[in-house]
């Protein structure tokens, strides 16, 4: 592996999904990594990454003595605000800095040295690097820790279904007369079948949703989860010890991570989608990764783990800056 030097400042706001996708890649690079949580002011907030002119005043006290020299060697943000201070660290760095964009910026990506956008957000350029879906940790150890931190998984009846729900959002069907149909499917699967369900929420998912999800589900073998009141959360143990996986349709972090498990990936669609999450589903369709909920023939992929070779295009880019310097 590359050797690189000086620290690395992970840069976003409050998203878990940002958050997500910034600290996996930052990981696979071996240095010394900072998370930086941003979230400017308006107009700002409104305006970012445009708006550079008195960014550094549109922060707390606080988010300004996090974001101080020394600047780091690297820099990632992910998500449009933190987008601002990745672009401004290239100025302020006098160029020795290594600034790195994941998802489209929406202005021109030579602001940044490299950007990371999915092939559905149809951004290009010299820089630009395209995986199919979004980044994260998901790999052979990751899910093994999975499994090691939630061993009475194992006794549970197969075939184990993992469902991983989302929310709502705009252009997307998810709500009480989805929820029904998407729990009266699964149930129906699991009288032909047999196994469990393992039922995981998001931050996204509304309660009210939940409620009603449990009363469908009760006396089905498996577990609901929906927060901290029913323990800790169990996605790694449950991706590590699914034998399929069934995700709605509204999340792209949650389907790349679906997908990066090497077992069989399922969805629920009602009506149309988005015309940008629309491209990610039928690339995924085409790869012979993602299924429609009946589907009960699947064949065999190789998971879809794009993280580590991102990763390593970038150690060899940053290396190649520090060698110049």
């Amino acid at each position: 592996m590359l050797k690189l030097h000086g620290d690395c400042w992970v840069i976003t706001d409050a998203a878990a999904g940002n958050q997500r996708q910034a600290l996996a890649l930052a990981q696979r690079l071996a240095m010394p990594v900072r998370h930086l949580q941003l979230e400017p002011g308006a107009p700002w907030s409104w305006l970012s990454p445009r708006l550079t002119f008195g960014a550094l005043s549109a922060l707390s006290p606080a988010q300004r003595q996090q974001f101080a020299p020394p600047w780091p060697a690297v820099a990632i943000g992910c998500g449009r605000m933190s987008a601002l201070y990745t672009r401004l660290l290239r100025r302020l760095g006098d160029g020795h800095g290594y600034t790195v964009q994941i998802l489209d910026p929406r202005i021109d990506p030579a602001h940044w040295d490299t950007v990371i956008a999915p092939r559905h957000d149809q951004l290009t350029g010299p820089n630009v690097l395209q995986p199919l879906g979004s980044l994260n940790p998901v790999d052979d150890a990751w899910l093994q820790d999975g499994r090691d931190a939630d061993p009475g998984f194992a006794e549970l009846p197969r075939p184990r279904i993992g469902v991983l729900l989302g929310g709502p959002r705009t252009g997307i069907v998810f709500d009480e007369g989805y929820v029904t149909r998407l729990a009266d499917r699964l149930l129906a699967r699991q009288r032909e079948e047999g196994g469990s369900l393992l039922v995981l929420a998001s931050r996204r998912t509304p309660r009210s949703l939940m409620t009603m999800l449990r009363q469908r589900l009760s006396g089905m073998h498996g577990l609901i989860w929906s927060g901290q009141d029913d323990g800790s959360n169990p996605y790694p143990g449950v991706l590590g010890w699914a034998d399929r996986l069934v995700v709605t349709p509204d999340s792209v972090n949650m389907l790349s991570e679906a997908c990066a498990v090497g077992c069989p990936v399922q969805t629920f669609v009602i009506g149309t989608l988005p015309t940008k999450l629309e491209r990610f589903h039928r690339a995924l369709r085409d790869a012979g990764r993602l299924h429609d909920l009946d589907a009960t023939i699947f064949p065999s992929v190789a998971p879809l783990r794009e993280t580590a070779a991102i990763a390593a295009m970038l150690r060899e880019r940053v290396a190649e800056r520090q060698l110049q310097r």
